[in-house]
């Protein structure tokens, strides 16, 4: 573990209308806390005088937020600061795992889901990824065919677009790269999973700082991770949520009738324990912040 970690200090601003009789939510925006990503710090303020529920799965760590709104304005308000120690590794010492390897708790990252239809995708993942030598570098491969094939852009797919939607169209947000990649990785027997998280770098041409959705692909018994937007910096990803794709790891889930705003998302980089501001960098070496 590095001894001079990255702290980020980052803010979530939530606001919704809600209409009578009132509607429950889920949230999943609270940080992860692994052996990679400690929390320093953290807040959480709802502006209605209610009962809040917490529970963190111990599978994935995260964390969810459970409330039911009043009629009227909700707000939340949530923010911290983490420190990322990353796992660093050189990349050509990483390598693919036999299926009869792979931890039982990995296993269901090879399956196909809801957006990331890999059974559908292995026709193309073969041909285009199954000649090459197997390890991080075909990951790698994976991740640098998707940044190229799909190009970034808004407004160009729904909450109901898939993997293979994304192959055909061609275009995409984060979320939709995100998509591609798995189910191409696990139509060649590789874990992988969808992560959403707050990141640290992304281009200001882009718009304002956003929730980020990224990949991570468990090679070598960790999960490295992996961003095929190409938009941000892998060493500054906060993590919010984990799952098989962006159905399990929604930052709101709402029961009943309610109009809600843009999120106001903000990350910065601060100074750790030891007084230093380390800032968030590209680097050569595989990154990861999964245990």
């Amino acid at each position: 573990m590095n001894d001079n970690p990255i702290r980020l200090e980052f803010s979530i601003g939530l606001n919704y209308e809600i209409d009578q009789p009132g509607s429950d939510f889920i949230f999943s925006i609270q940080a992860c806390q692994t052996n990679h990503q400690l929390i320093i710090s953290e807040y959480l303020n709802v502006n209605q005088d209610i009962p809040l529920g917490s529970y963190t799965d111990p599978s994935s760590h995260n964390k969810l937020l459970r409330l039911k709104g009043l009629p009227g304005i909700l707000k939340l308000e949530y923010g911290g600061a983490v420190d990322l120690n990353h796992y660093l590794a050189p990349p050509s010492q990483i390598y693919e795992m036999s299926i009869n390897s792979l931890p039982g708790e990995v296993l269901i990252y090879l399956y196909p889901s809801r957006y990331c239809q890999s059974d559908f995708m292995k026709d193309i993942a073969v041909k285009i990824f199954g000649n090459m030598a197997q390890g991080y570098s075909r990951v790698q491969a994976i991740k640098d065919w998707v940044t190229n094939h799909v190009r970034f852009c808004n407004n160009t797919s729904t909450e109901h677009t898939t993997a293979v939607d994304t192959y055909l169209s061609k275009a995409g947000v984060c979320r939709d790269f995100a998509h591609l990649m798995i189910a191409l990785c696990r139509a060649l027997n590789i874990p992988a999973r969808f992560v959403t998280g707050i990141d640290y770098g992304s281009d200001p041409i882009l718009g304002p700082t956003d929730f980020h959705a990224y990949v991570e692909a468990y090679l070598g018994g960790h999960w490295f991770i992996f961003d095929p937007s190409g938009i941000a910096i892998p060493m500054g990803f906060v993590r919010l949520s984990t799952g098989r794709d962006a159905a399990d790891t929604s930052i709101a889930t709402i029961f009943g009738s309610v109009r809600g705003s843009t999120p106001t998302v903000s990350i910065k980089a601060i100074p750790n324990a030891q007084g230093d501001l380390m800032i968030p960098r590209h680097v050569a070496n595989a990154v990861s912040t999964g245990d």
